[in-house]
């Protein structure tokens, strides 16, 4: 008899053992999470402003007026292009092949917009 009641005692204080523990060895757990890696564009913490390459007070290059003319005129005609295909296209018929005149004037578009970009960079 005695055996049995140290038994059901042991039993008792076991899991309350457990079940008291339980809490903080699963709040150990739940707080070990790894450590975020940094954005690849934040900056630097080891280097201090300024000494990266970039000067704060260096002004970029002035573009140049002509140049600036010459990309407002094309960015001009690159529109007029493209009001004139839309209303090409809204005037074919959905189910109906595109014309040759339509390709070629969407590769000229294209054309046109690759030389304002590339004059837009310098």
């Amino acid at each position: 008899m005695q055996e049995s009641r140290r038994r059901v005692l042991m039993t008792i204080v076991g899991a309350t053992g457990a079940l008291t523990a339980a809490p903080l060895v699963f709040a150990q757990a739940r707080s070990s999470s790894p450590a975020p890696l940094p954005s690849p564009n934040a900056p630097d913490p080891h280097n201090p402003g300024g000494l990266d390459g970039l000067q704060p007070g260096k002004d970029l290059p002035t573009p140049n007026p002509q140049n600036q003319k010459q990309i407002r005129d094309d960015v001009e005609k690159l529109y007029e292009m493209v009001s004139e295909l839309k209303k090409q296209v809204e005037s074919t018929d959905a189910n109906s092949m595109l014309s040759v005149s339509l390709v070629k004037k969407a590769q000229q578009i294209e054309k046109l917009a690759k030389q304002i970009k590339d004059r837009a960079k310098g």
